[in-house]
């Protein structure tokens, strides 16, 4: 698991999850995961979902 305190190095090329979320305890959760790609400059993220809220 990765945290912004993780210690060891990630090398350009890696694939890593990124899954920020909210839940609210007895009612919802909402989570949105993401692959991205380490690059030289940073990162490309490589899913192309749309982030739109829907409400069910």
């Amino acid at each position: 698991m990765l945290h912004p305190i993780t210690s060891f190095p990630l090398n350009e090329g890696a694939v890593v999850t990124v899954e920020p979320g909210i839940y609210i305890a007895g009612k919802f959760g909402v989570r949105i995961e993401d692959f991205v790609i380490l690059t030289e400059n940073g990162c490309e993220n490589l899913t192309k979902s749309a982030k739109n809220l829907i409400t069910l």
